[in-house]
């Protein structure tokens, strides 16, 4: 182990348009949104999504059924059907807490050599739960050298 000086921290806020039911690829978008990521010899990302009807997932990113199959997964998983007891915010509302729970609101992904350490055929996604979504708010946190 090196000695070194303080490791930096970088936090900021990123926004993603609304989306509409189902799981988005965002890595692109979160990328651009983190130009000092190149700086970092070793550390750490932490996305943190601050919603309880959306998610955050690392899943594949080559074969676009992938996030189709997701989505029908986790809606049989949790139905609009179910005879929920919140539902004061509509049919879809109750599921899409039900799948936040489910899949969680961050990730924390490894930084070496100024990229982020996805497997050849990870993505971040947002999954969407909700049929008419509001834009998403994400705290991303670096740490590192």
């Amino acid at each position: 182990m090196r000695e070194s000086s303080a490791m930096p921290w970088i936090q900021r806020n990123l926004q993603l348009p609304a989306h509409r039911r189902g799981f988005h690829l965002i890595t692109a978008e979160i990328l651009d949104s983190l130009p000092e990521i190149s700086q970092f010899h070793v550390g750490l990302l932490n996305l943190f999504l601050q919603h309880t009807s959306a998610s955050l997932s690392i899943n594949e990113n080559a074969d676009p059924d992938v996030p189709l199959d997701m989505e029908s997964s986790l809606s049989a998983i949790a139905p609009e059907s179910f005879p929920y007891r919140h539902t004061c915010e509509g049919p879809d509302d109750m599921p899409a807490h039900v799948k936040s729970s489910l899949l969680g609101c961050s990730q924390s992904i490894p930084i070496r050599d100024g990229q982020l350490c996805l497997g050849t055929w990870q993505g971040i996604y947002l999954c969407e739960h909700r049929n008419r979504a509001a834009r998403r708010r994400i705290v991303a946190t670096m740490w590192g050298e």
